[in-house]
């Protein structure tokens, strides 16, 4: 009887009931798929052709997205090949530590350990922007080719 009182009270206050889930769900979900995302890319080699689908960017236009690469950098990254994955795309080599920190931190933080956040200032943001835009740019520079270009 209190299970349908409480649905009866859910339904009456917005019209929806909501699933409450346990909060490591969330974070332990994000895991899970990364890592079989990474076991996939690992094990199905994108440097071979036919296996994954062209970037739509690089299909429409000829130019190289800030993303183009991604894949073949995480293959590389799953057999540990440093280098190779930095050949591939360098944004991605900055941007993945940073995930697996703020990933750890939102650990932390559901597991009670003290954790200090705070949003980001507009100009970071801003300059995160300005920086991806940079980079989009650049890797499409001929003579920066060698270095920016997957």
């Amino acid at each position: 009887m209190a299970v349908l009182e409480r649905v009866t009270d859910v339904m009456e206050a917005g019209g929806r009931a909501a699933l409450r889930l346990p909060a490591w769900v969330a974070p332990a979900s994000i895991a899970a798929s990364v890592l079989g995302a990474v076991a996939y890319v690992g094990t199905v080699n994108p440097h071979d052709a036919g296996h994954y689908p062209t970037c739509p960017s690089l299909w429409l236009t000829g130019y190289y997205c800030p993303g183009c690469g991604s894949l073949r950098a995480a293959h590389d990254l799953a057999h540990l090949d440093f280098a190779g994955a930095w050949g591939m795309n360098p944004l991605f080599m900055i941007v993945v530590p940073w995930l697996a920190w703020r990933w750890v931190k939102w650990v932390l933080a559901l597991t009670g350990h003290p954790v200090r956040t705070r949003p980001a200032p507009a100009w970071a943001l801003y300059a995160l922007c300005a920086l991806v835009v940079a980079y989009w740019i650049a890797r499409n520079v001929p003579a920066l080719a060698p270095y920016l270009a997957p």
